[in-house]
């Protein structure tokens, strides 16, 4: 009797294990070959991960209970760091031991910089550019056939990836490559200016021109950030025309207006160059982090900002009862995106790793994870949740109305939870304040992404103009130098070294007249 049980064990097992491997959803799928009196099968007991991502950018747990979110659909809180999360759902899950060894970057250079220098990673989050980069230099390994597979109910990115971000993931290329079979979103948002309204006017705010506007002298800062800062120099010199009612009335209004933000001629870097010098000049400073802190504190009045840390920025000003508010400029902003990637240098041909891989974009993916994320973050996911409606349920229990108020406004997100604009299961009824301010930039609105662009991946030639021009710009430029200060300055530098040679001399002198003295002293 123990013998039967004993095979049919052994049989169940079997019949799980080739279930698993015919359907292409299981950890064996790739990993093992199944076959009664087979040698016993390759699948690894344990795995390292190797993943780097953005500082402070993946909820880390520790939640105080009173942070518990509260859908209707049931209490979401972050107890341990998704990375301890993860590592227990993918045993339970897949049976295999997975080791994430997690690190993250400061900015995309950095991270491209420990790439060439030999540093290995698995799984990365960089920018879009800098995903375009990698995928110009040969550096990633696609995502498998079966991550797309919408039928096996742990693929979570795919299932619930928002349509507008897979339409655009999936109509941009490079080298013929769609971004969508290399880049699972993780994060996105726009560019745009945090005001102060009690000291900056909202038409004011609403222009790229802001920058050098001298009525804000010293008051608002910039990004330290070469494409950021090019970006919006071009919406500023382009003002006139991207704002006219010929260029926004063109049928091919999207294909030319990203054309016009990523001009990158001779004659255009040079006006950015002389635009970007004045607006250092009028600028308090160029920042990566600190804007946020200075608009807080009231150091300054207006900040060039990503929507994310606009949100994070407006969260922090209303616990010190500021009213700080975010708009998008008339001419144009730019939209970005985090997203994650595998290396060849990494993964290469295992799939082990692959699969680990994809499971931790997956699980990250998940419409929970994805609101802790959000919610520790303060950015925005690429996921809107297919049919589980908890994502948007979030974005309700954040900026929704309550019965009492009066004031409200119908926002509709049709556009990015459904991809049907007119989706009247997607509207958010808001205070009408909340559309200027953290809502707006949570989840732009459709008529703001209608004058969205990306800012396309430069080739290495372009990107040695833009970075020496960028060099120009911060550091002091000597061709600025006029002919009269070189002449005064070779002048001084002359002076100087005729009094050195006379301090010198003087100095030889007093040493032998010393000598002379000491010398007669001792009846030399």
């Amino acid at each position: 009797m123990i013998r039967v049980r004993k095979w049919l064990a052994v049989a169940a097992v079997m019949l799980i294990m080739g279930s698993l491997v015919q359907s292409g959803t299981g950890p064996l799928s790739d990993l093992t070959v199944s076959a009664w009196g087979a040698e016993e099968a390759a699948s690894p007991a344990e795995v390292t991960l190797r993943v780097s991502n953005w500082e402070e950018y993946i909820d880390l747990g520790d939640w105080d209970e009173e942070e518990t979110i509260d859908l209707e659909s049931g209490d979401i809180i972050g107890v341990n760091s998704m990375i301890d999360d993860f590592e227990e759902w993918y045993y339970e899950t897949y049976g295999i031991k997975v080791n994430v060894e997690y690190s993250t970057f400061g900015t995309n250079e950095d991270l491209y910089n420990m790439l060439t220098l030999g540093d290995e990673f698995d799984l990365v989050c960089p920018s879009e550019y800098m995903v375009m980069k990698l995928m110009a230099e040969d550096m990633l390994v696609p995502l498998s056939d079966d991550f797309f597979d919408t039928a096996d109910s742990n693929n979570y990115y795919s299932i619930g990836v928002s349509p507008y971000i897979q339409e655009i993931f999936d109509s941009h290329e490079i080298n013929g490559e769609r971004w969508s079979r290399y880049m699972a979103g993780y994060m996105w948002g726009v560019t745009g200016i945090v005001y102060n309204p009690e000291a900056v006017s909202e038409e004011d705010a609403s222009s790229w021109t802001i920058l050098n506007n001298p009525d804000y002298r010293r008051q608002i800062t910039i990004k330290d950030n070469v494409r950021d800062s090019y970006f919006a120099a071009l919406g500023a010199l382009k003002s006139e025309l991207l704002t006219s009612e010929e260029f926004l009335s063109d049928p091919d209004y999207a294909q030319r207006l990203e054309e016009e933000m990523n001009d990158v001629s001779d004659e255009t870097i040079a006006a950015v160059e002389d635009y970007l010098s004045s607006v250092i000049e009028n600028a308090y400073s160029l920042e990566s982090d600190s804007g946020k802190a200075d608009m807080i504190t009231g150091k300054v009045v207006a900040n060039l900002q990503w929507s994310g840390d606009g949100v994070y920025t407006l969260d922090q000003a209303e616990e010190d009862d500021m009213e700080l508010c975010f708009t998008v400029p008339a001419e144009s902003t730019n939209i970005y995106f985090d997203g994650w990637v595998m290396l060849k240098s990494g993964i290469g041909d295992d799939a082990a790793k692959q699969h680990a891989a994809e499971a931790f974009i997956n699980y990250v993916s998940r419409p929970d994870n994805v609101i802790r994320n959000m919610y520790y973050v303060g950015y925005t996911s690429v996921i809107s949740g297919g049919e589980d409606t908890r994502i948007f349920e979030y974005a309700e229990w954040c900026y929704g109305a309550e019965d009492e108020e009066e004031e409200t406004e119908c926002y509709p997100l049709g556009y990015f939870f459904s991809g049907d604009s007119a989706d009247e299961n997607y509207v958010i009824t808001a205070p009408a304040d909340q559309v200027n301010r953290q809502l707006a930039a949570q989840y732009p609105s459709e008529e703001t992404l209608e004058r969205a662009s990306i800012m396309v991946y430069f080739d290495t030639k372009t990107s040695e103009k833009i970075n020496q021009m960028w060099i120009h710009v911060r550091c002091y430029d000597i061709r600025d130098v006029p002919v009269w200060a070189w002449v005064l300055g070779v002048a001084a530098a002359a002076v100087a070294v005729v009094l050195s040679a006379r301090r010198r001399v003087k100095m030889v002198k007093t040493k032998e007249t010393d000598y002379e003295k000491t010398a007669r002293g001792k009846g030399f």
